[in-house]
């Protein structure tokens, strides 16, 4: 018996697996505690009787524990053998995602009993989590070989080249973690994994980006293409971007007295990069959720597990606020290559860009647990400009909108061969139709697209239910 000692705040000793519902209150106090070892096979009274096992029996006990204890947990589970017979060691780290729950209670270890946590203590537990943020905690079981050197380096020349970051491109990789403080106590923190593993979904599997393109304008519809996105989170911003640039459109045209050809994607470059980034720093990776970008023929969604952070408000996105970043280690190390800005500017930018294409605002919501993000791709359809019985001009010059964006009044007047006085009777038409806006004034005057606004939209179009388009995805593994 010297191999197990005596049962105390970190040991734990049951006959068999029949006790393993009891069991459960010491893994949970344990997590909760300094972490410990419950073993069957011994009894109480500290004797060996051992145990049957089979690859069953330990599956079982795997999948008790990570269903019944939440937040959901991984133990160590080994095979032992003293004095001829087989014990299961189960072994539970300290817990560092404060306070684990068994069937909703909370259990707590002193000496050798596990009793339930006091309501005025769990609430201290509760205070004192909120005041240290997921990225910043230990990832116990990670190592600096789980480091992928390859995108660290990559990481220094582009903070350097962006942002002038003073840290060595030839810096060990211990002291580069420590300088951008992604080490805690010497230990790799979440975000050092999130950020640069080689492999991080081995330690969250729920870090990854789910792509679907659907056809249509509803989940229901077949999915066209679908990628899932299992990277180091860095990669995973311009690997999300190609699956989107490769299902959207890009038109192009040929200007007078211009040599290069004119682009224009049907969305913002810009605000696609910004929603990505956003998503991806931003999100509550304690949810067992994915984030999910879904683009559809009239719009794309991307859906970001968490809430805002409080005092935030979905109103407060479109005017000026503050950056509360639910992970200031991934925002931080995200400023320094200019993947984000920290200063809350993101959302505000993500309006203008939209609208500088003719674009309708982006929707923000809050959707049973997720903030989604929604961009509307431009409702200027040939069908909706000759309901409202355009004359051949005003089509011409939207035709001339749609690939340039922007046209004066001297160049409607050219285009369409009328004097100014039938411009100005044409143009003002538009505006009253809320198909154009006018911008700038004097000689730097002129019109762009204006969608129509979604309240418009919502009147005319049948909208997906949001709690029905939430868990088509959510619940796969």
């Amino acid at each position: 018996m010297d191999d197990f000692y005596q049962e105390s705040e970190t040991v734990e000793f049951k006959r068999s697996t029949a006790q393993l519902e009891n069991a459960l209150k010491a893994v949970c106090a344990f997590l909760n505690h300094k972490g410990g070892t419950v073993y069957f096979g011994i009894s109480d009274k500290n004797k060996v009787i051992g145990q049957d096992v089979s690859d069953s029996t330990l599956k079982m006990i795997s999948q008790k524990i990570r269903q019944k204890i939440k937040p959901e947990v991984s133990p160590g589970i080994n095979v032992l053998e003293s004095e001829g017979k087989k014990i299961i060691e189960v072994k539970i780290s300290k817990g560092t995602n404060k306070p684990y729950y068994l069937g909703g209670i909370a259990y707590k270890r002193a000496g050798t009993e596990s009793f339930v946590i006091a309501p005025d203590e769990l609430e201290k537990i509760i205070l004192d989590k909120k005041k240290r943020h997921w990225d910043s905690q230990i990832c116990n079981s990670a190592t600096l070989d789980d480091i992928d050197e390859k995108i660290v380096r990559w990481f220094l020349k582009e903070a350097k080249n962006k942002r002038s970051l003073n840290i060595s491109v030839d810096a060990p990789i211990d002291e580069v973690l420590m300088r951008l403080k992604l080490l805690n106590n010497g230990k790799l923190t979440n975000a050092a994994v999130l950020l640069f593993a080689k492999v991080p979904q081995n330690y969250f599997i729920q870090s990854e980006v789910k792509c679907i393109r659907f056809r249509g304008t509803d989940i229901t519809g077949p999915m066209v293409d679908m990628k899932v996105i299992e990277s180091n989170i860095i990669e995973q911003v311009t690997d999300a971007e190609k699956f989107i640039f490769n299902h959207i459109s890009l038109s192009s045209w040929i200007e007078d007295w211009k040599m290069q050809r004119q682009e224009k994607w049907e969305y913002s470059p810009k605000a696609i990069r910004e929603a990505l980034a956003n998503a991806i720093a931003h999100r509550d990776y304690s949810s067992a959720s994915k984030i999910q970008v879904r683009i559809f023929d009239d719009r794309m969604e991307f859906w970001n597990p968490g809430e805002l952070q409080e005092p935030l408000t979905l109103p407060d996105l479109k005017k000026t606020h503050k950056s509360i970043p639910e992970n200031p280690h991934i925002a931080r190390t995200f400023f320094w290559i200019k993947y984000v800005e920290e200063v809350g500017t993101g959302t505000n930018k993500m309006v203008r860009w939209n609208m500088d294409l003719g674009l309708a605002e982006p929707e923000y919501e809050q959707i049973t647990g997720d903030f989604v993000v929604t961009f509307w791709k431009s409702k200027l359809t040939d069908e909706y400009l000759c309901s409202l019985n355009l004359n051949e001009r005003q089509r011409e010059a939207m035709s001339y909108l749609k690939e340039h964006g922007k046209i004066t009044k001297k160049e409607y007047m050219s285009l369409t061969k009328i004097s100014k006085t039938a411009a100005f009777k044409d143009i003002s038409s538009l505006l009253d139709c809320k198909l154009i806006r006018g911008i700038g004034g004097g000689r730097s005057a002129c019109y762009v697209l204006q969608e129509r606004s979604q309240k418009d939209r919502k009147k005319t179009e049948k909208r997906p239910k949001k709690m029905k388009r939430h868990h088509i995805f959510n619940s796969q593994p």
